[in-house]
Parts: structure tokens; sequence; C-alpha cells
């Protein structure tokens, strides 16, 4: 299972036309829009991958067109000039804040960085350059840092006139309580299952329906995670755990080795791995109590207590996000938590 693809198989947030499954939220701010009366900063929240960051650039899109859009959507379409300016990153009344890379390291920073936040100061007070709106999107809001954090708030104490601010963010309770408070929210949800398969449709025509209801299973409502698994061969890797979660109580003491060969030392193979044992623990768990669960879940639940279950899952969480953070031994680390797995550590 070596060799991960890394082929972008969806569009960038930014030159994406396609939104689905979030027409309540698209409804909020068209109605905002058509209103006059919007609120210049916004919280856009929900799980990773679900189609944050598209609404956000979606919506700036259509601000920034102004009389050009339709007053009835936020869609533009690819051939609209704010469509093309925005995609191409030269549109002069949009500011993205994003983490960056580290020129020193030549590595992606982990934090959003203070002299990034403050260039929207800047940014914000000037005169809008088609005579419109200018909008920031913040993407990634919950990795601010206390300095980039406080940055932002100043700006959000006194916002100018015209201008919109755009807080894409997976895990709002990083946020400072301050920043919250002075943005209104807009939650999105996971995806059901009709409109997941539509997308997967157009971004895997190669896969085959069966593997593409097998990614709608495993992503849970996400889109971007349902794609990042067909890029991390995800499906093997599922099909791997539920042979792994098949064999309990009776796995071998070698079979953690058997596994760490079989990934490689891929980190995308790590957590995609631990990331689907996990979720094969609590989809089992989450569709026993609510009496939806299938034999192979019984099975697997009846072994330990439910309270023991959430403890494995707990261990196996931060085994996970120890050894990517402190970059541990990833074969090692897999043979600890399929002992865990086994009641064996």
């Amino acid at each position: 299972m070596n060799g991960y693809s890394a082929v972008m198989l969806a569009p960038d947030p930014r030159s994406n036309p396609t939104l689905l499954g979030h027409d309540d939220a698209e409804a909020t701010l068209l109605e905002g829009l058509r209103g006059g009366r919007m609120h210049h900063a916004w919280l856009i929240t929900g799980p990773e991958g679900i189609g944050k960051a598209t609404l956000a650039f979606r919506f700036a899109r259509r601000l920034l067109a102004g009389q050009s859009g339709d007053p009835n959507s936020l869609y533009l379409a690819p051939d609209h000039p704010t469509f093309r300016r925005v995609s191409a990153r030269s549109h002069a009344d949009l500011l993205t804040i994003e983490l960056t890379m580290n020129e020193k390291t030549k590595r992606m920073r982990t934090q959003i960085a203070v002299e990034d936040v403050r260039t929207i100061n800047g940014f914000m007070s000037l005169t809008p350059a088609e005579g419109g709106w200018r909008v920031v999107i913040v993407d990634g809001a919950e990795s601010l840092n206390g300095a980039s954090a406080n940055a932002l708030l100043k700006i959000l104490e006194e916002p100018p006139a015209r201008a919109m601010l755009l807080l894409v963010c997976a895990a709002p309770g990083r946020l400072l309580p301050t920043i919250r408070s002075r943005c209104r929210r807009l939650r999105l949800t996971p995806l059901s299952d009709a409109p997941m398969r539509q997308l997967l449709t157009e971004y895997l025509p190669d896969q085959t329906q069966d593997d593409r209801d097998r990614l709608v299973t495993l992503a849970e409502g996400s889109p971007g995670r349902a794609l990042m698994l067909a890029e991390g061969e995800g499906i093997a890797v599922a099909a791997l755990v539920d042979r792994l979660l098949a064999e309990l109580p009776n796995l071998p003491g070698s079979r953690g080795y058997e596994v760490a060969d079989a990934l490689g030392r891929s980190d995308t193979g790590f957590s995609t791995f631990m990331d689907l044992l996990r979720a094969g623990i609590a989809a089992a768990v989450r569709d026993s109590v609510r009496g939806r669960a299938d034999p192979d879940q019984e099975r697997l639940v009846a072994l330990r207590p439910l309270d023991a279950w959430g403890e494995v899952w707990h261990g196996l969480t931060q085994l996970q996000d120890d050894t990517e953070r402190f970059a541990l031994d990833k074969r090692q680390a897999i043979v600890a938590g399929l002992g865990m797995l086994s009641g064996k550590t």
C-alpha cells in the first residue's frame, strides 16, 4: 500500500463553482445580501471537508460581482470576470489569510502568523478598488495563535464600512470567545448521501460505483474526507481495518508488525489507518446504542462494556496525536494501538 497519490481530485475552493447540500446556509447569506443589512463578520463552521471554504469563496465572489451577479443566487459562472480573477488570486478587493510557508524551514507553518493578520487592517481601510466591497477570508481560523487572534479581535472591534470578514473554522472552540461573539455564526452540517454521491460521481468518475458508495459510508458526509481517502487508498485501508476488527479478540502479536509493513512509512498511510480504526469503533458503538448495528458491529461491541470502548477510542486518539506531533515511530504506534484493541496493553 505504499506510494499514495497526491493528485488533486477536486477544485481548489477559490476555483470551485460547485457547492451541494448547503442550501440553507446559502439562503441565509443571500437574504442578508438582498436585504442590504449584512453583518460585517461571519464565522462559517462545521467538520473538515464539508465545503466551508467553498461557501466562503462563493459568497465572496457574489459580493465582489455586485450588480453583475444574479440577485437570487450566490452562483457565478466560471467564465464570469469576477470568478476568473478570484480563481487567479488577482482580485484587488479580496484578501485571503491562511497557513503559509516558513521561508527559513521551507515547511508549512502550523499557526497563522500575526504579521499576516495585521495586513487585514490596512487592506480593509482602503477604498474598494471596484467600488463595492472589500472581503477578507481567514481560512483555517482555528490555527490562529494568541498574538494573531488578538490582532484579529482589534479589527472586529472597529470594522470599516463595506468590508466583510469571513472566518472559516473547523474548531470554533479554539477561537477567543470575544471573536466568536463578534461574528454571526453559520453552521454547516455533513452532507446527506445523495449530494455526496453526486459530488463523488463528478470528482471520481474512474472509481466503480461500489467504491464510491464505500467512500460515502466512510466519509460520513464530508466530500473532502472522501477525496482524501480516495487519494490515500482509503478503501484498501478500510478493508484492512474491517478484517482486523473481525479478528478481535484473537489478534496474534505479530499482526501489528504485518499491518505496519503493509502501510509502509507513509504519513498518509498511518493517519488514514488510525482515523479509520477509530471511526470503525465509534460507528459500531453509536449504531449499537441506536439499535442499528449490523451483526459484525454487534459482535464487536459485545466484546467490551461501552465505557471500555470509550477508553480504547480515547487511547487510540492520544496515541495518534502523540505519534504525529512528536514524530514518534509509526510502526511501534501501530503495534501499540492493536495491543489496546486486543487488550494486551
